[in-house]
């Protein structure tokens, strides 16, 4: 049956349609007779108990330059949708925390997709902390003495923001660098969030390795090669996506985590494992559809909407 899908996402037009995952799925959706309805977080309300968002029809198609046509803007209720896509990307703010609130009054004749509720809850960096023997040695905290500790004891570490995004604010220390100091300084004068700092791993020069799940089970990997001289391997800032298949101690780890995904209502996941290490378990808005459909020549998307239109029937 075909569905009514509404698409909250950042602006539609700079997209990379051969990147984007977000595209992706409109596309799929498209081909499988569901129609499609397309806004912005910031036109997302909530006026007198109901859920509103001002937008556009959307049809897609794949044509660089001339990837979209929106219908007449309205304003729609979206209970009266099969499906919402919180799809905007981070930063995790609450300006992004306030969205999840909204789209929960929802629950449960619209079926939002991830599950808002568990994506607050459950922020990226955070829900690895309840798998603690599948992650590398990891300390969040906003006490300097605390960082020093940890890099004390580990020597070469990774320094992050806690709500970052797309390897931003990401900083390798070394044995001999000293600092520590000023980048908790740095960060202190942006926000009062505390930093999270994890063991570097060797491995990573080798692959990030992206695992995509849909409703807790793992469908595919891709690997991101950190560019020359570069730490960080997020494709946004020059990562190489590479072919790779799954190992055993991916499926180990899926096989761990997926049960929660998927009573959580986390149908589209992606995990970051590095050498034998979770990293962080990407519920907000991930990314790796297409890169995976490439190299292993599959419809992973397809399996997406079908967990979507099993459930809602």
């Amino acid at each position: 049956m075909p569905l009514k899908v509404a698409i909250q996402m950042d602006p539609i037009g700079p997209i990379n349609i051969e990147a984007d995952s977000t595209f992706r799925i409109a596309e799929e959706a498209q081909a499988r007779g569901h129609s499609l309805f397309y806004y912005t977080p910031d036109r997302l309300s909530w006026q007198q108990g109901r859920v509103m968002a001002r937008g556009w029809p959307l049809s897609v198609r794949r044509e660089t330059g001339n990837h979209f046509s929106l219908g007449e803007e309205c304003e729609v209720d979206l209970s009266d949708y099969d499906v919402v896509w919180l799809r905007q990307d981070p930063p995790f703010d609450m300006g992004y925390i306030t969205t999840t609130h909204i789209l929960d009054f929802l629950a449960p004749g619209t079926l939002v997709v991830n599950n808002p509720f568990w994506v607050r809850n459950y922020p990226e960096k955070l829900l690895c902390l309840r798998f603690p023997d599948l992650i590398p040695p990891t300390t969040i905290a906003r006490d300097l003495a605390t960082l020093r500790a940890f890099k004390a004891e580990h020597g070469d570490i990774i320094l992050k923001p806690l709500y970052g995004n797309g390897g931003a604010g990401v900083f390798r220390l070394g044995p001999d660098d000293r600092n520590i100091a000023s980048l908790h300084e740095l960060f202190g004068g942006i926000n009062r969030e505390p930093l999270i700092v994890q063991k570097y791993l060797p491995a990573v020069t080798k692959g990030d390795k992206r695992v995509i799940l849909v409703d807790g089970e793992p469908v595919g990997a891709i690997n991101r090669v950190p560019a020359a001289g570069e730490t960080r391997s997020n494709m946004h800032v020059g990562g190489r996506p590479e072919k790779v298949a799954l190992t055993d101690r991916d499926r180990e780890i899926c096989a761990a985590i997926g049960p929660l995904l998927r009573e959580k209502g986390q149908i589209f996941v992606g995990i970051d494992v590095i050498g034998d290490w979770l990293t962080e378990i990407n519920l907000t808005s991930p990314t790796g559809i297409q890169e995976l459909e490439r190299f292993d020549g599959v419809n992973i998307t397809a399996r997406i909407w079908e967990a979507i239109e099993a459930r809602r029937a």
